[in-house]
């Protein structure tokens, strides 16, 4: 039961309003920590060996299909690491981007996390479909990422 009872055109300006106020924010957080943060192979980021060099997404979700459709963050900020391309490649070009795909994997993980605050305001299924629309919206993302950085890992080594 949400705790207030609202007409359901509200509720779904406020759903809006609320991802798009989360998304923004989470964002912004994570474009202004220091890429240092993210250099290295932390155990949040490393690539695991039953990853196999990102091989495991593309037989499993078929990345290199889709990845090219996904719209690249940066056009709504104004601000990061277009990743859409490499910049270069050079050793230095190549783990910076690997660097930043490890922002980015950070920044959608972080996005999924306000999801089950939607149960506060919305009737009980809402709120489930608000945490399945935060898997949807953020797990390709992650997926590429993580594909991409293993791509990355693999030239580097």
């Amino acid at each position: 039961m949400p705790l207030i009872s609202l007409p359901v055109i509200w509720i779904i300006v406020i759903d809006i309003c609320a991802w798009t106020f989360f998304h923004l924010l989470i964002s912004v957080i994570c474009l202004k920590l220091p890429l240092t943060i993210f250099q290295g192979n932390n155990f949040w980021f490393q690539i695991y060996s039953w990853e196999k060099s990102g091989d495991l997404w593309q037989r499993l979700f078929r990345v290199k299909a889709w990845k090219s459709k996904l719209i690249d963050g940066t056009i709504f900020l104004k601000k990061g690491y277009e990743k859409k391309a490499l910049h270069g490649a050079s050793v230095k070009d190549l783990r910076t981007f690997a660097d930043e795909t490890k922002r980015a994997e950070l920044t959608h993980w972080l996005s999924i996390l306000p999801a089950p605050l939607f149960f506060l305001w919305n009737p009980f299924w809402v709120g489930w479909v608000m945490i399945v629309y935060a898997l949807v919206f953020n797990l390709p993302i992650i997926i590429v990422q993580r594909y991409n950085r293993g791509r990355i890992t693999e030239i580097l080594s």
